[in-house]
């Protein structure tokens, strides 16, 4: 069984116009680095299975608000969050990872935002743009 591995369950409001927001935020989680295996439990719940070098719930749990989903605040599930960010960021410092932090949220986006067909890319190669 590897260490860095984590299986975590991300429980989302149900209260969210999307009928089945487990669903499609499963589409939104696909493409990120770090993130091994996503299924669906219901319509509300994620089963995700993630390295701990790479990603931290805490990171993905940002992701899934940036795109506009809510996560589920009973006081059970706020609870289980806060515990799973305070052991994460403890065994990712105790892994060897500067500052806790081996890839940062900021390179989730990056990739994320990247992958996504917009009309920002500069068509030109890298040496033409280093004239302007």
């Amino acid at each position: 069984m590897d260490i860095y591995i984590k299986k975590r369950e991300i429980h989302l409001n149900p209260l969210h116009p999307d009928p089945n927001p487990a669903r499609s935020a499963m589409l939104a989680l696909s493409a990120i680095d770090g993130i091994e295996r996503i299924d669906v439990i219901n319509s509300t719940c994620l089963l995700i299975r993630y390295h701990l070098l790479q990603v931290t719930l805490a990171e993905i749990d940002t992701l899934l608000q940036e795109h506009g989903y809510h996560l589920d605040n009973s006081l059970i599930h706020k609870l289980k969050r806060a515990l799973y960010y305070y052991t994460e960021e403890t065994e990712r410092a105790n892994f060897g990872c500067p500052n806790g932090h081996c890839k940062t949220t900021r390179d989730v986006f990056i990739h994320t935002y990247l992958k996504q067909p917009h009309g920002c890319r500069d068509p030109r190669p890298q040496y033409w743009r280093d004239y302007l």
